[in-house]
């Protein structure tokens, strides 16, 4: 996943923010004024978005001064400055609202898959994030769960098979599900199905799933789909997961385990810019 070329997102949101200008800073903000500023954290997380900020501002004026101080995936503290910007007053200001509102929400992100990430530790399971994204802005969402220790799952509905519960319902069975993306997308793209049973499980395993998902199975039924499956399928949990019961989970043995919140109910990190 490429994030090196965000043009688009940036401009649609430099056009939502201000389409005709700043016109507060534009009217009250001396042309020739320059200034400092910095940016900083008001509370701990992981950064992600640091280069984006930069690039924000790069669309606003070139000519600004932007210094990292910390890169994307470190972790910092309330009160550390994570970047220095010096130029333009106007050109700090105007880009200091679209600046933060990407830092925050992705720096949130990174922020709470970090803390899934931790209680997986000493586990070979992994975190997968979800397609439960802001429209327009999966590229980065998915970029933060990265940042924060996770793994991505498939990035759209083109890059692999994943056979769900509305799909059998309008097949009806696996086998049938199965046989018909296999002779559709042929042996090169992988295929997942969502099984809510050890009958489901069973009929997966049966027709060769690529992967195979316990959806909403309480640890009882995960222990049953884990020895049955044996290690011949990789196995991925998915509902109802959190902190808190995160590590009961992953000790049954799966190997991944996808959790929706971490990109629909995240919080932004509380970070700052302030002019000297």
């Amino acid at each position: 996943m490429d994030i090196s070329n965000l043009d688009g997102i940036i401009e649609a949101a430099l056009e939502e923010d201000m389409p005709k200008g700043d016109i507060t800073s534009e009217s009250v903000i001396d042309s020739e004024s320059v200034s400092e500023a910095h940016v900083i954290a008001k509370e701990k997380g992981v950064l992600a978005g640091i280069d984006i900020a930069e690039n924000v501002f790069n669309k606003i004026d070139i000519s600004l001064k932007y210094k990292k101080l910390k890169e994307d995936g470190e972790e910092f503290k309330s009160n550390d400055k994570l970047a220095l910007i010096k130029g333009k007053s106007r050109s700090i200001l105007k880009g200091e609202r679209l600046a933060l509102n990407f830092l925050q929400r992705l720096s949130g992100i990174a922020t709470l898959t970090k803390k899934y990430t931790d209680g997986l530790k000493g586990t070979n399971t992994k975190i997968l994030d979800t397609r439960k994204t802001t429209p327009c802005l999966r590229i980065l969402e998915k970029y933060a769960v990265r940042m924060g220790g996770g793994v991505n799952h498939r990035f759209n509905l083109s890059e692999m098979v994943m056979i769900k519960d509305n799909h059998l319902r309008l097949i009806g069975s696996i086998k049938e599900s199965i046989q018909r993306a296999k002779k559709s997308v042929g042996n090169g793209v992988k295929i997942e199905v969502e099984t809510c049973s050890l009958d489901e499980v069973k009929e997966a395993m049966k027709y060769d799933a690529d992967i195979i998902m316990l959806d909403n199975m309480r640890p009882e039924e995960i222990k049953k789909a884990v020895d049955l499956v044996n290690g011949k399928i990789p196995l991925e949990v998915s509902g109802n997961i959190t902190l808190s019961n995160l590590r009961e989970i992953s000790d049954i043995g799966v190997d991944f385990i996808s959790v929706g919140s971490l990109t629909h109910s995240f919080k932004s990190i509380d970070i700052s810019i302030e002019l000297l």
